[in-house]
């Protein structure tokens, strides 16, 4: 159990890494990376031996954290564990505002071949100290590590010895570790092994270097705004081991940081104040009368329809001038030519019901054009037309030309 940290150019990595235990008790630092980690190993025992010898270590276990009466861990405390065969790590960076507050986190193992689990409580007491936090704090980005991979021991305490070289601080700690996915990042394809990549931050108690200010100059910025590597001299430094994102680095110097201030009304005790006795309201409710809700809701719309309705059918109906009013006001010649008009059209009318007539009616004389007589029409209405040859001259012809028989001899005559 420990602590990251720098003193008088000695790397110290004391980063908390202990075996879970039933109530454990660690003490971390305020602003100091805290780091936890549930090995499967010491579980295993609480649970019946696997069936098959020697595959003891095949048992899929998984873990779940969360403050002991809540569902889920405050929230400077993280979890991941990559598979189930694999240790689950439980970090995070606490703040002073948790300093004196001992936290107890519910860890619950579940194996997942026999159905069992197994729980036990992980008691974090934070401690807080003088020295932290640092005022320089820079957050790099690496892309070739995934987050548990950072949070061993080794690997982190190599990352530090590198920034180490490039800062020369007296004190140097890691403050935080956060993964690329919990600040949007995508997953990445599952080829030529990708890696998630993850954020540390460090803190120091010096001024930044130049190396780590070269990211800052026009033409890196530039190169970054155009999704160039930024050249930076002391990036071969980290180069064999850690691939960083120089586009991404930031540099914070939390002296300058000007404190915002939110103006929070002041909390009062909680307690309603007494303003009397409630009342409920009776339980017995008058009987209410709803006709003058009828009248206005429906009888006078209805009434208001009614007078347009009747008003619309007096002016439909009653005010009409009729045809003898029409014909009155009407000249004599443009009823004449109206009714000649009106008669042809349905004399047409009649003859395009039967087509086969000779003579439209239309085209006789209606009078005799010596003695002045009137002579009714060739064609009676009754007459059936299509019996009528359409030439004079063949009906002489039917009666002229007779069609050959044959005798039963076999002779022919007409």
């Amino acid at each position: 159990m420990a602590s990251v940290g720098v003193f008088a150019g000695l790397i110290v990595v004391v980063t908390i890494l202990s075996k879970s235990h039933a109530d454990r008790n660690v003490y971390p630092s305020a602003g100091v990376l805290f780091v936890h980690v549930l090995e499967r190993e010491y579980f295993k025992g609480e649970f019946p031996p696997y069936p098959k010898a020697g595959d003891s270590s095949n048992d899929p276990i998984t873990f779940n954290t969360n403050l002991k009466g809540y569902p889920d861990r405050p929230g400077w405390l993280r979890y991941i564990q990559r598979t189930s065969h694999s240790d689950g790590v439980l970090y995070g960076s606490p703040t002073a505002e948790h300093v004196g507050k001992p936290t107890i986190i519910e860890i619950t193992a579940y194996n997942k071949r026999t159905f069992e689990t197994a729980r036990h409580n992980l008691v974090i007491n934070i401690m807080s100290t003088e020295e932290f936090p640092l005022p320089y704090q820079a957050e790099f980005f690496i892309k070739n590590i995934n987050v548990e991979e950072m949070l061993a021991s080794e690997v982190l305490g190599d990352f530090l010895g590198a920034v180490k070289n490039v800062w020369q601080p007296e004190r140097l700690n890691a403050i935080n570790i956060t993964s690329a996915l919990d600040r949007g990042g995508r997953v990445p394809l599952p080829i030529n092994d990708l890696k998630e990549g993850v954020y540390v931050m460090v803190g120091a108690d010096v001024q930044f270097s130049s190396c780590l200010r070269e990211v800052e100059t026009p033409q890196n910025q530039l190169r970054c705004s155009q999704e160039m590597e930024p050249v930076i001299s002391c990036d071969k430094k980290f180069r064999a081991q850690f691939h960083i994102d120089w586009c991404k680095i930031s540099l914070v110097d939390i002296t300058k940081v000007v404190p915002v201030h939110s103006n929070r009304p002041d909390l009062g005790t909680g307690v309603l104040p007494d303003i009397g006795e409630y009342n409920p309201p009776s339980e017995s409710l008058k009987s209410r009368d709803y006709f003058a809700d009828f009248l206005i809701t429906l009888a006078v719309p209805s009434a208001v329809a009614l007078v347009l309705f009747i008003i619309l059918g007096y002016s439909l109906c009653c005010r009409r001038e009729g045809v003898e009013k029409r014909n009155m006001q009407t000249p004599d010649i443009q009823l004449v030519h109206h009714s000649s008009i009106q008669k042809s059209t349905k004399e047409l009318r009649s003859m395009s019901k039967n087509r086969e007539i000779s003579w439209p009616l239309s085209t006789l004389p209606v009078f005799h054009p010596v003695s002045g007589e009137v002579v009714p029409p060739i064609h009676p209405d009754n007459y059936e037309t299509t019996s009528m040859p359409l030439m004079q001259t063949q009906t002489n012809l039917q009666s002229q030309i007779q069609i050959p028989q044959q005798q039963s001899s076999g002779k022919w005559y007409s």
